[in-house]
């Protein structure tokens, strides 16, 4: 049997909180293991990176979602009860109602909707002073997806949800009052949401057929029950929390655009190309650091011990920098996806393996298109130019975003900008 190399500090939350993304890598580079055993908020915790350790992960014969996530990341991003909580039968269930809502028809309806929110937002760029790509994004999202989910919002409220809506995803590596307004800030979704369901429910409001609204509100069950309000608020918030998040994704892809320009040449009405850019993009940027999960019943893995109950954390940024995987990780190198299938245990900054059934992110394919247009959309129809400003990203801070939010200036439209944009945004094609 393999000895698990044991960090050297007896409690490792605070300096999990100090490094950031690099936490797992740093101490598997020091004992030269993509394994080692820790505590992490006084509990046991196995740290793992790399394929084998993805593909391990998202077995769950061995490896389970019960119990596994802080109850601080449940009060703030995830929410108590939804589906990234589950497992067997029920996780099946819930997981197949969120995947129904991703036809590629509706990626392509939330994406040309996204495009319209981007064009209507033009004029005002262009008229105002320097903005701030990251807040105009958040909002525009939150326009977007809730017009697509049937979500009512009006023009008032737009700026109080994206507000709640990025402190969510903010709030679980945070302390003191940044993660108390993510506290309160789930709270507030979840009734807004909880009264939007039972409204549709009795039928007092109007929802399009087939919406994830309609689908949510209305889902039963093996048993034939409708989900309680309130787990029914958290899935619908599983909708439209993720699909803002995004812009952290765009944000990041703005950058890089910024930082390797030969490639706007490259991806402007090369949909192929822009597929490259968009998928270096998700795996050299920071999103999510981690995922959690328990042990399902005491295994040996590689000569190394899992005992029952033993929660297991998953570097996502670390596998998705992997030297072993990723040549050169540290470089951006858009062509090396040129060809290359995508294994759904090697890029996982949504997560791995099969997103049908499994705990990968059910909304990734959106991510995917959304990001694609919007290059399109900061390529073809518009120029603009970026100032001066400190847009290093600090992998201490999760999750990561430039300090500025990525400020542009001098925005103009492009002649056709309405016409590249609908000519040129297709819905994905899985890839796994």
């Amino acid at each position: 049997m393999a000895t698990m190399p044991v960090d050297r500090s007896p409690e490792s939350t605070l300096a999990f909180l100090r490094a950031g993304y690099r936490f797992v890598s740093d101490r598997c580079d020091r004992y030269g293991s993509d394994i080692f055993q820790t505590r992490i908020l006084l509990t046991r915790t196995i740290c793992m990176r790399g394929r084998a350790a993805a593909e391990l992960f998202y077995d769950t014969e061995r490896c389970q979602r019960r119990t596994a996530m802080p109850l601080r990341v449940q009060r703030t991003l995830t929410g108590r009860g939804g589906v990234q909580g589950l497992d067997g039968p029920e996780h099946r269930d819930r997981k197949a109602m969120l995947m129904s809502i991703m036809t590629p028809t509706a990626i392509r309806r939330l994406g040309q909707l996204f495009d319209d929110e981007w064009q209507a937002r033009l004029p005002a760029w262009e008229a105002a002073a320097p903005v701030v790509l990251y807040d105009e994004l958040g909002r525009l999202l939150t326009r977007a997806v809730c017009a697509w989910a049937g979500v009512p919002l009006a023009p008032s409220q737009v700026d109080r949800r994206t507000v709640d809506l990025h402190a969510m995803i903010e709030a679980p590596a945070l302390v003191g009052p940044r993660h108390w307004r993510g506290l309160l800030a789930r709270g507030r979704a979840e009734r807004w949401l909880a009264d939007v369901i039972e409204r549709t429910r009795v039928g007092t409001l109007s929802v399009p057929d087939g919406s994830a609204l309609r689908v949510i509100a209305e889902h039963r069950d093996s048993r034939g029950r409708l989900l309680p309000r309130r787990i029914a608020a958290v899935e619908l918030l599983n909708v439209l929390r993720p699909t803002v998040a995004v812009d952290r994704f765009i944000v990041f892809a703005a950058l890089a655009l910024h930082d390797h320009p030969a490639w706007r040449d490259r991806v402007r009405d090369d949909d192929e190309t822009t597929g490259q850019f968009v998928q270096e993009v998700r795996r050299y940027y920071p999103f999510f650091p981690l995922a959690a999960a328990r042990v399902r019943h005491s295994f040996d893995w590689q000569g190394h011990h899992f005992p029952q109950g033993r929660r297991v954390l998953l570097d996502l940024y670390g596998t998705n920098h992997h030297p072993a995987l990723w040549p050169q990780p540290e470089l951006f190198r858009p062509e090396r996806f040129a060809g290359r299938r995508v294994d759904p245990f090697e890029l996982v900054p949504q997560g791995g393996g099969d997103p049908d059934t499994g705990h990968r992110c059910a909304g990734e394919w959106i991510t995917i298109d959304l990001m694609k247009r919007a290059v399109t959309n900061l390529t073809s129809t518009m120029r603009y130019e970026v100032p001066p400003q400190n847009l290093a990203l600090d992998l201490h801070r999760m999750p990561a975003l430039p300090p500025t939010g990525l400020i542009l200036t001098t925005i103009r439209r492009t002649a056709g900008a309405e016409r590249t944009t609908a000519s040129t945004s297709q819905a994905p094609h899985r890839q796994n």
